[in-house]
């Protein structure tokens, strides 16, 4: 059962979704199954950078490749190991409504305390549609919703579009994902002070603190398991900071942005290679460098090639320690 009522579930995430949020990606054994003991792992190994609540079978999580089953079990594992200890977020985007009322009911019942739901890609043309579809899901939960804006959907929702989805009682805020720096800082000015509004990104940060708002989450991204570790959380501290109003550019500046460049180039580097697609590849190999299991991702996406691998690995040890296995 959550841990609100659903006329709570705003008061409840404006309470409690807070600091560093994660994105988990979905490990893979070498037989292509889901490699449990590697999600558990990852998720203590988050738990110890001082994160606050971890999402899975997201785009990072790859949940286009995963059956119905697999969510599940994803979800069940997630729910398991993270306990008392983090909050929970759960994915459910489906092109079927059905399948997304199912996903959406099995993360509610197993103990989930937020939904994560973006626009059925494929047939989503406009906003009036999504607004019908969340609403049919916000129906049939009680469970909080952040809507998940971004472009890998098919389709990007106005600030006044996001509006009218954080109307519906209980969604409770939006991932501003659109890649679009202006509509972030609109949507924040229209929204941020009545919803959740969380651009997965530290730009905004500073540019809240320029314009006057002040975003309270990080929702969520994967710097803090590729940039942090147990005894050096810089990233996670930084975050935690700045939500509270202190956005120490110097400490950003010495600390953080050496890595935040090569993330940035190697990003770029990858959406391009791959027309448009999330750099899942990357990351679950940088992960790999940072000690987290990921594997090999699922076609149709394709792992880095050995010579791009040893390039960011070396571009990495002259930051952080990395593992030498990989």
């Amino acid at each position: 059962m959550p841990r609100y009522s659903k006329g709570e579930a705003l008061d409840w995430a404006r309470e409690t979704m807070v600091g560093q949020w994660s994105t988990l990606v979905t490990p893979f054994t070498v037989d292509d199954d889901i490699d449990e003991l590697g999600l558990r792992s990852n998720i203590r190994r988050i738990f110890s950078l001082g994160t606050q609540g971890v999402g899975c079978t997201w785009g990072m999580g790859e949940f286009w490749s995963l059956t119905i089953d697999e969510r599940l079990r994803v979800y069940d594992i997630v729910v398991d190991e993270s306990g008392d200890t983090l909050f929970t977020a759960a994915h459910v985007t489906h092109t079927s409504v059905k399948d997304t009322v199912l996903l959406a009911n099995h993360a509610e019942n197993v103990g989930f305390d937020l939904l994560v739901i973006a626009a059925p890609y494929f047939v989503t043309k406009t906003e009036e549609q999504i607004v019908q579809y969340v609403s049919h899901v916000a129906e049939n939960t009680s469970l909080a919703i952040m809507f998940y804006n971004s472009p890998q959907f098919g389709i990007v929702v106005s600030p006044d579009g996001l509006k009218r989805l954080c109307d519906i009682p209980n969604v409770v805020g939006v991932k501003e994902a659109s890649f679009d720096r202006q509509l972030s800082i609109d949507v924040h000015l229209l929204i941020g002070n009545e919803s959740v509004v969380s651009t997965p990104d530290e730009w905004i940060l500073f540019k809240g603190k320029e314009l006057g708002f002040q975003q309270q989450v990080m929702f969520a991204n994967t710097s803090d398991w590729r940039f942090d570790t147990p005894e050096c959380n810089n990233y996670v501290s930084f975050v935690n900071r700045a939500i509270q109003g202190d956005v120490d550019e110097g400490f950003y500046l010495a600390n953080i942005s050496p890595l935040k460049k090569i993330s940035d180039k190697w990003w770029q580097k990858t959406v391009k290679k791959f027309n448009g697609s999330l750099p899942v590849s990357m990351c679950k190999y940088w992960g790999e460098l940072m000690g987290m299991a990921g594997g090999h991702v699922r076609l149709p996406l394709v792992d880095l090639l050995d010579d791009e691998k040893s390039e960011l690995k070396s571009q990495l040890s002259s930051i952080i320690n990395v593992s030498s296995q990989k």
